[in-house]
């Protein structure tokens, strides 16, 4: 029996599906479409620009991004492979969904193309030296298992420490972190 795609909802660190290298989406079914809509509800209630399967508890190489936040703009990636990155690297301040609260300065290369299939299995190749190359190296870095925890740099996790703690905390608890109780940034 296949999960209802109405009960998904952002998972977060340190959810051990969070670690894992998602695995690619053989075929592009009613249910995987359905899956992709509920993400992209699910990005825009929190509000976010981006959202990856694992963070919804699913395996898939699947990500839906909306660097923009405009209406009309919401994009599909299932199974991407990121290519040409940009030798010019910048860093820039990113936070994560599944880890409410924390935030951190990337670095990652500015420039990036990506090719996916959408929602009706057609191959689509996007390039971006915005704020979208940056989205889809977040999103895609989920699908392998890499959270912005691998990426800080050593000042940055001194400083998110006591948050990433209360997360680990609440999780031992029972609790739970969700995005409800998350204040604002």
């Amino acid at each position: 029996m296949e999960l209802d795609p109405k009960s998904l909802e952002i998972v977060c660190f340190p959810d051990p599906i969070l670690r894992k290298v998602a695995k690619p989406i053989e075929q592009i079914t009613d249910h995987v479409h359905a899956v992709a809509i509920r993400m992209l509800e699910l990005m825009h209630e929190a509000p976010g620009v981006g959202l990856a399967a694992p963070q919804v508890g699913l395996p898939w190489r699947l990500f839906v991004a909306n660097p923009t936040r405009e209406d009309g703009q919401d994009r599909v990636f299932i199974n991407p492979v990121p290519t040409h990155p940009s030798s010019e690297m910048t860093e820039v301040e990113e936070g994560c969904l599944s880890l409410p609260q924390v935030t951190a300065n990337i670095r990652r290369p500015t420039a990036i193309s990506i090719e996916a299939l959408n929602l009706k299995g057609q191959i689509v190749q996007h390039h971006s030296e915005e704020l979208a190359a940056r989205v889809w190296q977040h999103e895609n870095d989920h699908l392998d298992g890499v959270l912005i925890l691998d990426r800080m740099s050593p000042i940055d996790k001194l400083a998110n420490r006591s948050i990433i703690r209360e997360l680990k905390r609440m999780v031992t608890d029972r609790s739970g972190p969700t995005l409800r109780s998350r204040t604002p940034r």
